[in-house]
């Protein structure tokens, strides 16, 4: 599967050497090159939202693999459109279907080569901090718990910077999480503390089960078993 998403991913480096020329040849004198430009990039355009909002219906359904190939279709034409932020969605759709496979590896390489790099380019911290998030999650799915506190750090200090709190709560809960599967009880209880506090702060209830459910699997972990 690995060897899938690097085909995948040298897929779309040619599509977009591809477009760089098909730019080339549209600047060139001819009669209603633009027109036509623009109606295939509409048309494009269309394609990529049909096949993304079908995948989203598969995705709902349970069928992960079915949807990962539609999701697929739609990042190809989004950017042979060269609209990066629905590519990028797409593709963290795509990762997701990974995930969800347990494909943990190809998920990562989709994230880090060509999501990251994308976000990067378009100057999007936004979508760089979502995106650290995601890479702790899959880290941490696949016990790399270094990764994944890393990510879960680096979104802290985006969130932080860009002065999202509630990206920061998330940051801090993925670390209690980190934490809780390396057994170190006593530090996961401190984020979840900090979490707690800057949630009341913000007055929100919007990670409060989470919260409490942390709270009781660190102690059905540290209470003796009978």
């Amino acid at each position: 599967m690995t060897k899938m998403v690097i085909a995948f991913l040298s897929l779309f480096a040619s599509l977009q050497i591809q477009a760089q020329n098909i730019d080339k040849s549209d600047q060139e004198p001819g009669i209603g090159g633009s027109a036509i430009n623009i109606a295939v990039s509409r048309y494009d355009l269309a394609e990529g939202t049909n096949y993304f909002e079908d995948a989203e219906g598969l995705e709902k359904k349970g069928d992960f693999n079915e949807a990962l190939t539609l999701f697929g279709k739609a990042a190809f034409e989004f950017n042979a459109v060269k609209n990066f932020g629905l590519y990028c969605q797409a593709l963290i759709k795509m990762s997701n279907m990974h995930y969800q496979l347990g494909r943990f590896t190809d998920a990562e390489q989709i994230l880090l080569n060509v999501v990251l790099k994308n976000y990067s380019k378009m100057g999007s911290r936004v979508g760089q901090m979502n995106t650290y998030n995601i890479l702790g999650k899959v880290y941490l799915a696949d016990n790399k718990y270094t990764q994944s506190m890393w990510f879960y750090t680096q979104q802290g200090i985006l969130a932080k910077q860009l002065r999202s709190s509630n990206a920061y709560i998330e940051s801090v809960l993925g670390l209690a999480q980190v934490k809780i599967r390396k057994k170190d009880f006593t530090l996961a209880i401190k984020d979840l503390n900090q979490a707690e506090l800057l949630a009341k702060s913000l007055k929100s209830n919007q990670y409060k089960t989470q919260i409490k459910e942390s709270r009781e699997l660190i102690a059905n972990k540290v209470s003796p078993k009978k």
